[in-house]
Order: structure tokens, then C-alpha cells, then sequence
């Protein structure tokens, strides 16, 4: 018999509103798009108040997930690794030339298709 791993049910601090609808997504590995729409589906037909209260009750009595909980520090850190001022020019110019390659081929490509249907009048 193969063993599972259980997870305990929190809130996300990731969530929209009180996280209740992340946390439960993540909780069972599910997109939490999907899990958002499911739970705003099931309030809009439980009349708004009962699904609302529901709703609420849940934000109250699960608890915060402790382990993935935000500080200001790990907000305004700045994680980005040190690059030179010249490295970032130059990745820039790089990227800048490749997009400008990327514009002409498509507008090349959209003369091209004129040019045919033009022939053809």
C-alpha cells in the first residue's frame, strides 16, 4: 500500500480575499483560477448571504499557513542578481534587435499578403 502524504488545510497569504479559496486550491494541487470561480458560482446560488456567511466562517476558522507567511523583508528584497550597468545595456540591445527582427518578419508578411491580393484585382 503506498503512503500518502497529507496536507493540512490553510489559508493562503497569496489569496485574493482571506485566502481562503488559494489555500484551498493548494491544499489539493488545484489551479486556484478554477477554485475562485467554483466558490463565487456556489455563493452567487446560495442566495449571496448563506454562501457569503460560509464564506466567512471558513476565513475565521482555518488558520494562516505559518510556513509561507510574508514579511516586509521578503517584499522589498531585491533578489535580482547583480548585473553590470554594461551587461544590462547590452542584454537590452540584444533583446531590442531580436524584437525588431520579430516586427520586421511580421509586417513582412502582412506586405506579402497585400501584395497578393492586390495582384489579383
Amino acid at each position: 500500500m503506498i503512503a500518502m502524504a497529507t496536507k493540512k488545510l490553510y489559508r493562503s497569504p497569496r489569496g485574493k480575499i482571506f485566502g481562503v479559496c488559494t489555500g484551498l486550491a493548494e491544499w489539493r494541487d488545484l489551479p486556484a483560477d478554477p477554485v475562485r470561480l467554483i466558490v463565487f458560482l456556489v455563493v452567487l446560488a446560495t442566495g449571496i448571504f448563506p454562501g457569503a456567511l460560509i464564506y466567512l466562517a471558513a476565513a475565521l476558522l482555518i488558520p494562516m499557513n505559518p510556513g509561507n507567511s510574508y514579511s516586509d523583508e521578503t517584499i522589498y528584497t531585491d533578489t535580482t542578481p547583480n548585473q553590470s550597468e554594461a551587461e544590462l545595456k547590452a542584454e537590452y540591445e540584444r533583446l531590442k534587435r531580436k524584437v525588431e527582427k520579430m516586427e520586421g518578419e511580421m509586417f513582412n508578411k502582412e506586405r506579402d499578403w497585400d501584395d497578393r491580393f492586390h495582384q489579383g484585382n
